[in-house]
Parts: C-alpha cells; sequence; structure tokens
C-alpha cells in the first residue's frame, strides 16, 4: 500500500496524492462540477481527500502492477491519448470529479435545515446517483472493463 499525502489548497490550489497518480486542479474541479461559492475552499478540500483516498485504494492492485512494468507515473502508462494527455489520466480525473460531486451533494444538506434546505437536498438525490454512477462507468472504463455485468438466473 502506498503512502498517502495531501495538499492545497494553500498556494498551488492542487491535491498532491502518491507521484503515481496525478494531482488534482482544485480550481478546475470547482469549474467543471460548477460548484459555487457556496462550498468554502476546506469543504471542497474534504471531498476532493475522500474522492482520491477511495479512488486510490480501489485502483491500488492495478498501479502495483503497472509500477512492477516500469511506469513511475499514470501518464507514462501506454495508451491513447486526447489532447496530449493520456486518457486513463482523463478517466482518473473523471471518477475523482464524480467522486467528489457525490460527497458535495450529499454534504449539501448540512447547509440548511429549511424547508429550502430540505427541498434542495431531494432535488439533489437524482445527482447524487448520476455521481455515483459516472465514478463506477469511470472506473470500470479504466480498468477496461464492461460497465454492466448481466446474469441470467
Amino acid at each position: 500500500m502506498s503512502a498517502f499525502v495531501a495538499s492545497g489548497p494553500v498556494d498551488s490550489g492542487r491535491i498532491n496524492t502518491d507521484p503515481f497518480w496525478p494531482s488534482i486542479d482544485l480550481d478546475h474541479l470547482r469549474a467543471t462540477l460548477r460548484i459555487d461559492a457556496s462550498v468554502t475552499p476546506a469543504r471542497l478540500e474534504t471531498a476532493v481527500i475522500a474522492a482520491v483516498v477511495n479512488l486510490n485504494r480501489e485502483l491500488g492492485e492495478w498501479r502495483t502492477t503497472q509500477l512492477a512494468a516500469g511506469y513511475s507515473t499514470l501518464d507514462e502508462v501506454p495508451g491513447d491519448r486526447i489532447k496530449d494527455v493520456s486518457v486513463q489520466v482523463h478517466l482518473y480525473r473523471r471518477a475523482i470529479e464524480a467522486g467528489t460531486g457525490a460527497e458535495v451533494c450529499e454534504r449539501y444538506r448540512d447547509y440548511s435545515a429549511t424547508n429550502t434546505g430540505a427541498n434542495k437536498a431531494v432535488e439533489l438525490t437524482p445527482n447524487i446517483d448520476d455521481y455515483r454512477r459516472d465514478l463506477r462507468w469511470a472506473i470500470r472504463d479504466f480498468l477496461g472493463r464492461p460497465r454492466t455485468t448481466v446474469e441470467l438466473i
């Protein structure tokens, strides 16, 4: 198991983890997910770290295999590229974004105990499910597995 070190958003606005994985740009993530200022930098950082911890644990065995093959970063692993960035890096970031989005939406309920806050929480529930689905799909795509498993009973 790798050591996990997190830093940011002090000066860089990034969350850095194990050197194998790409760092996460908090400003880009905030813009991608359209997270407004009601989510404080500290709350966003906490949500991103939770997403990173979960994803890095889930991909730990895959990472170990890549390190054993001689690749020291995710971007070095051979594969297709989009905008000169590894597809694997794009999928990793997508999974972090989806995990963070779900975490932020789940925590949004804490903002207000009023009827407006409760109604907003009910409206966000489909978004949480969508984020969780996107997270699962990004991981499945990352690992090269089908998105759906179907068995006949």
